[in-house]
């Protein structure tokens, strides 16, 4: 189903969480709030005093319609899940009993209503999201919660019900807002490589490159502002973090987001500025991601293959991982220094 492209006017006129039904966590001066019938998505994350998602002016908040294009029909900001792709793609025929089953694009969790608890025995509340895999016999859980001292705590567990081994890609997608003064700090001098590009030659995803520098077509590109790279593109990056923090920083407001290496190994990089839309004739986007992931590139079937950084849940595994949110008040400072 295609969406016209409506304008800033008319996207006024938006359905919100009130009229879908939400569940909101606070602790500390920090919230979250959850939309069960929106596939679990969280619509807000305020932290340190800022709400931090980015929310499309083009596409509404629409209850999940299993088939429909993710692109066209979901991408309306907020924090979703990808599992166990990100991209569309087939899993190639040598993976034992999973050979041949199509994966739609965004995964599976996007398109359905999980399961939902509230969990109040922690140090503070937490929702609780369950999703079971339709095409692959798994489930994944988000423990979502937010402490006393004001931090989101994201606690993953996925759960293979089947006797074969299960490969995987999961990906946080929160999406947020990209602005002239927004700089991307990750850790400096971690491996690198170009999944995609738009509107702007960076070569491909065989050259190893360094964070925050690309070099194609004879220029190097820093993308510690990502605002200066050029007047319009849009590129995914994955990263092998050398440490597990990154940050993205917007005058005097800092986002962290902090996780072990050893289980979450990859960070992938969603810069769009002006670079892309998936309306022939809409205006492109300005929001950009960072999403800590197991696995990588976005299609699970590249992921097995040249890349070599798919993820298996052995049978009856249960895997589990977590990543935590912060955010501070810090000087506006000019010296780009990386993470």
């Amino acid at each position: 189903m295609r969406l016209p492209f409506l304008t800033r006017t008319e996207s006024r006129r938006f359905p919100t969480a009130d009229e879908f039904g939400f569940v909101e966590i606070r602790g500390g001066t920090s919230r979250i709030v959850c939309v069960p019938a929106l596939a679990g998505r969280i619509v807000e994350m305020e932290i340190g005093g800022r709400q931090w998602l980015w929310r499309s002016d083009v596409i509404p908040f629409a209850p999940p319609q299993e088939g429909t294009s993710y692109v066209e029909t979901a991408d309306s900001g907020g924090y979703d899940e990808c599992f166990p792709t990100v991209s569309a793609c087939r899993i190639p025929g040598w993976v034992r009993g999973w050979g041949g089953v199509e994966l739609p694009d965004h995964g599976e969790v996007w398109s359905q209503v999980p399961e939902l608890e509230i969990d109040t025995s922690a140090d503070g509340s937490a929702v609780v999201t369950t999703w079971e895999g339709r095409r692959l016999p798994y489930r994944l859980t988000r423990l979502a919660r937010v402490s006393a001292d004001a931090a989101v705590i994201m606690t993953y567990h996925a759960v293979n019900d089947s006797a074969d081994r299960i490969p995987f890609i999961w990906a946080a997608h929160p999406l947020l807002p990209l602005t002239p003064d927004t700089r991307l700090l990750l850790p400096e001098g971690s491996p690198m490589r170009v999944a995609a590009s738009h509107r702007l030659e960076m070569g491909d995803g065989r050259s190893q490159q360094r964070w925050p520098f690309v070099r194609a077509a004879g220029r190097v590109l820093d993308f510690l502002t990502p605002w200066e790279v050029a007047k319009e593109y849009a590129c995914k990056l994955f990263l092998d973090p050398t440490v597990g923090r990154a940050a993205i920083r917007q005058g005097d407001d800092e986002l962290e987001v902090t996780f072990d290496v050893a289980e979450v190994p990859h960070l992938g990089v969603w810069i769009n500025k002006q670079g892309w839309t998936p309306f022939r004739r809409g205006k492109p986007y300005l929001n950009l991601a960072i999403e800590p992931c197991l696995g990588a590139p976005d299609a699970l079937s590249e992921a097995l293959g040249d890349w070599k950084r798919a993820q298996w849940l052995e049978p009856g595994e249960v895997r589990s991982w977590s990543i935590t949110w912060r955010a501070r008040r810090v000087p506006d400072e000019s010296d780009g220094a990386g993470a």
